[in-house]
């Protein structure tokens, strides 16, 4: 079926120009500034809205299998694309935890279903399933990672165990993606204000506790052992503008070797925000000054960090809501990904050619995900339409986490998502989901 977008704006491969798209079944099969109109032609008007690739989210915790009573890949995968998001990856963190291919084949059966986004399923590394995690067919799966298999433990994070780590670079061939946080030093900061607050330590202390030094430390640690191996090392959720000075700046995406993510919450929020939002804003990493904030944009228009993730997180409002040590580290945020990052950019904070570089052509390059991550003739067609002028009050009646709840809420967002292909199937439009589902399991090319 072709599908003829008119009267759009591109914004690709850091250019905005005015253009016409052909759509042929999966496909862009044409891009050029007036395309004739012929009969077998479906016209969607674009209403001379921007036209942008879809996110590419490299960090999700959709929640099933084994927590579905928070989250499942249904509820998430829409929330995705009402947010801009048409292609997602997901942590190891469900119960069971993907350690196994069993499970990992599992949750792509699960998606294949279910899932309104395309998606990938990262394979999780542990202490005792080092040598099935470096037989991982890399060309099938996004990469390996310990995120979030340690959120019941203390003392795992793969980071802080340099044995490991050895044994992990100087042997995997796939994209290995850590958490950075010091352990000692975390526990440490939270003897040290459970003296003055007991249990009910207040939201803005997060900061202090998961602090600027335990995220250097390990982060450094990390990337000097990467380096020593030449290992694929991905970091996540960067949050601390002293991180930044760990990691080159390169133009020559493709080349790299260690690169980074931020998230949209460190981004948008600084410590302030604890003041309005309390734990709702709790995530591991914490959000930090505004220096810090301020320092991850700036690293990544320099190119020190190379993609924008979302680490979207959904616990139960009762689980955010309880004493600083029951509280649940994270929050949902998939949904409002796109439409926060526009908000930045309305505050001059982030340009529209970075939002799209950052959050679809380097997922794409970095994970080497094939013909997916920008508006190329023959490439997929995940397709994000969107009104950069359109404002809009973050609405908890309006929220499609299974959770029910917003960080955002209250908050107004200038830029709205006005329509979302995937695979060149329109599958929401004008705030409505339209019944059609066509999302694919991403492929990769092997060698990384």
């Amino acid at each position: 079926m072709y599908k003829l977008i008119k009267n759009c704006n591109i914004i690709n491969e850091r250019k905005i120009y005015k253009s016409d798209l052909l759509i042929n079944n999966d496909k862009i099969e044409k891009i050029e500034p007036s395309i004739q109109e012929l009969t077998q032609f479906e016209i969607i008007d674009g209403n001379g809205f921007y036209l942008i690739p879809g996110m590419i989210d490299t960090h999700v915790h959709f929640r099933e299998p084994g927590l579905t009573f928070k989250a499942n890949i249904e509820s998430e995968s829409k929330a995705a694309i009402a947010g801009g998001v048409t292609s997602f990856m997901e942590m190891p963190n469900t119960i069971p935890n993907t350690t196994t291919v069993e499970a990992l084949e599992h949750k792509y059966d699960l998606a294949s279903i279910s899932s309104f986004a395309n998606y990938s399923f990262y394979f999780g590394i542990n202490a005792s399933n080092l040598e099935e995690a470096l037989q991982i067919d890399t060309s099938k799966v996004c990469g390996i990672t310990d995120d979030g298999l340690y959120f019941d433990n203390k003392d795992s994070l793969m980071c802080n165990n340099n044995d490991y780590l050895e044994k992990l670079f100087s042997k995997s061939k796939s994209l290995i993606a850590l958490h950075c946080e010091n352990e000692k030093m975390i526990t440490l900061n939270e003897e040290k204000y459970k003296q003055q607050f007991g249990n009910f330590i207040p939201a803005k202390y997060h900061a202090d506790i998961r602090s600027s030094e335990a995220c250097f430390e390990a982060t450094k640690n990390v990337v000097q052992l990467a380096k020593k191996h030449n290992a694929r090392l991905h970091i996540l959720h960067l949050s601390t503008l002293e991180e930044t000075t760990l990691l080159d700046s390169t133009t020559d995406i493709k080349s790299k070797r260690i690169s980074a993510e931020a998230c949209v919450h460190h981004l948008y929020f600084n410590r302030n925000d604890y003041d309005k939002k309390g734990m709702l804003i709790k995530w591991n990493p914490s959000i930090k000054e505004e220096k810090d904030r301020a320092g991850l944009l700036s690293a990544l228009k320099l190119g020190k960090i190379d993609n924008i993730a979302t680490d979207h997180a959904p616990h139960l409002l009762s689980e955010k809501t309880t004493d600083y040590f029951e509280c649940k580290s994270g929050a949902p945020s998939i949904q409002h990904a796109i439409p926060a990052l526009l908000e930045l950019y309305h505050r001059n904070e982030i340009s529209l050619e970075d939002i799209v570089e950052k959050t679809s052509h380097h997922p794409a390059e970095l994970f080497k995900i094939k013909q997916r991550g920008y508006i190329r003739e023959g490439y997929f067609a995940d397709l994000v339409l969107l009104d950069l002028n359109e404002s809009e009050v973050v609405n908890k009646n309006d929220v499609l986490y299974k959770c029910a709840w917003s960080p955002f809420e209250g908050d107004t967002m200038r830029g709205k998502i006005k329509m979302v292909f995937v695979n060149g199937t329109v599958v929401y439009n004008q705030g409505k989901f339209t019944g059609n589902k066509n999302s694919k399991r991403l492929t990769f090319n092997k060698n990384r």
